[in-house]
């Protein structure tokens, strides 16, 4: 009777609500040093593995042989020029006289290629380095790679509120093999991704602040207006975003899931501090902002990127416009100028739509995105047999674009559980993270016929990390930042034994992670060994063969 008294007492006087502003933004955790700390130390770790030999292979390989070129003339010329056919061995010979008269058809926006340039041009000055050398072109995708790591610590760290859970997701992503590779390459996915990662932080850290704007207006007393300040941190977003697309235009896909999420969260937070008429507010005050704040200032700034092209005359259809004046031949010449160059900027894009529309080539080492989430068909980006210089009667050298297995394999667990998670409890980390996951993925499934690759899913792994990491949390207890609904999302009912085993859980993890990684890093970083222990690490035929199978 006692313990169906104290039941219904417990039933008639709930506890108290938490107040507001710790339903609309839990503090971060302290000492806010600390975290700091932790995510500069697990950067340094990411930036020293992907530093060490960086120069290996000492040649261009894989898709290098295009971007490392368009690099070096986009910052000779302005625009990509078309090389001569022996380019990357005369590269190797340490020459540089590898341009022909013209422009080139390039399939790519230009922001990722100026970064490589700028890393290429930062070696070149630096009296130990060289220009136009593999370390140089190198530079500028281990740096980002690097840095990337080091946002998704801080963004983990505001999503759980634990500086531990953080570095963790911090970690997962430096020690994936596809991260890993890619940062150690001269292509534009390791760009794209943070980008990507940096706009999404941006928004995160826009969802925080205006939160507690809200509740500092209602512990005041103030009106709660719908205007709520300008958003810079959102216009910081739409700047990365438009730095994305500027790399790569997969990155639209994001620009659209993130901008619905952000003003998703506005209206969330209107319905918990109890405003009134909220869909009219929400719409005039956050949703249309948010459209000029994301996408207006993407747009812009992707334009921003195509500068060299605009500035100079001898790009690819550059004259297109001038060329095709018709009735503009009698304007005045200040208004033809730029709009022949958007006119011919239009035309370079639809040349471009037509090409990434039509392209089907076959390739062995091509998959579909169904392949991309278990790693079934890597990238044999570099592979050398003929070394002698393992202690070994035959040797092999391999670079091998693979995703870590224990952190996709994981993740896909991972994704499924925010997906419940999401379902019973709307919380907003886990809609995110499942946003994140499926920009990166589900829309490729749209082009069947396409060719694709692997590091194609790259954008998606640090949505995977973090759902790692939220799971993690909800196994451990760990108190987080709260729920879609404003609750403060902490796990009820966990006792000492059951936080212990959640440690427990975590642990294994971490160190799956780390012995999966570290047991295929020779195959990762083109270091010579044995031909049995090159063998023993190509878990399946896919990753020798491919898709076109053993001979």
């Amino acid at each position: 009777m006692t313990t169906t008294a104290l039941s219904a007492e417990s039933e008639a006087h709930p506890p108290p609500a938490p107040p507001l502003r710790s339903r609309l933004v839990p503090p971060m955790p302290r000492p806010a040093w600390a975290g700091w700390l932790g995510a500069v130390l697990v950067a340094l770790f990411a930036g020293a593995l992907r530093f060490l030999d960086l120069g290996t292979p000492a040649r261009i390989y894989f898709d290098e042989t295009y971007y490392a070129k368009d690099a070096f003339s986009l910052w000779n010329y302005g625009y990509e020029h078309s090389t001569v056919e022996n380019a990357d061995e005369l590269l190797a010979q340490g020459k540089q006289a590898i341009w022909t008269g013209g422009s080139d058809f390039v399939v790519h926006p230009p922001l990722g290629k100026w970064m490589i340039a700028l890393g290429d041009w930062v070696w070149g000055v630096l009296p130990f380095g060289a220009s136009m050398s593999p370390m140089g072109w190198r530079l500028a995708a281990a740096v980002v790679g690097t840095l990337s790591v080091l946002v998704l610590v801080r963004v983990a760290t505001r999503m759980t509120r634990s500086w531990v859970l953080g570095c963790a997701a911090g970690l997962i992503m430096a020690l994936d093999g596809l991260h890993f590779t890619m940062s150690r390459l001269a292509m534009l996915d390791i760009f794209l991704t943070f980008w990507i990662l940096a706009g999404f932080a941006f928004l995160v850290l826009d969802r925080d602040r205006t939160r507690a704007r809200l509740a500092g207006l209602a512990d005041s007393g103030a009106a709660l207006s719908g205007w709520l300040g300008m958003r810079w941190w959102r216009i910081a977003a739409g700047v990365c975003f438009g730095l994305a697309v500027g790399t790569k235009w997969s990155a639209l896909f994001y620009i659209a899931a993130f901008g619905l999420l952000t003003v998703a969260w506005d209206y969330g937070a209107r319905r918990t501090t109890g405003q009134r008429h909220v869909a009219r507010r929400w719409f005039v005050f956050d949703a249309v902002p948010a459209f000029l704040q994301t996408v207006g200032v993407a747009a812009a700034v992707y334009l921003a990127t195509w500068s060299g092209w605009f500035t100079t005359s001898g790009g690819h259809n550059r004259q297109w416009g001038a060329e095709h004046a018709g009735a503009l031949a009698d304007s005045p010449g200040w208004l033809q100028a730029p709009v022949n160059a958007l006119r011919s900027l239009f035309t370079y894009h639809s040349e471009i739509m037509s090409y990434h529309s039509s392209l089907s080539e076959p390739h062995d080492f091509a998959s579909k995105p169904w392949d991309w989430i278990v790693m079934r068909i890597p990238v044999a980006f570099f592979y050398d047999g003929e070394g002698s210089d393992c202690d070994a009667t035959s040797c092999s050298s391999a670079i091998l674009g693979v995703g870590t297995p224990a952190v996709w394999w994981l993740g896909i667990v991972a994704l499924l559980v925010m997906l419940v998670w999401w379902v019973v409890y709307r919380d907003w980390r886990a809609g995110a993270v499942l946003l994140g996951a499926a920009a990166g993925w589900l829309p490729w499934f749209a082009y069947p016929d396409r060719t694709m690759f692997v590091f194609y899913a790259l954008p998606m792994l640090p949505f995977l990390a973090l759902a790692i990491v939220l799971a993690i949390g909800l196994v451990i207890g760990q108190r987080g930042a709260g729920s879609a609904d404003g609750t403060d999302g902490s796990v009820p009912g966990r006792s000492p034994w059951a936080r212990v085993a959640g440690g427990v859980v975590f642990g294994v993890v971490l160190l799956l992670v780390i012995a999966n990684f570290t047991y295929l890093y020779p195959v990762l970083s083109a270091q010579s060994i044995p031909y049995e222990a090159w063998s023993d690490r190509m878990w399946f035929d896919t990753w020798i063969y491919g898709s076109a199978g053993p001979d």
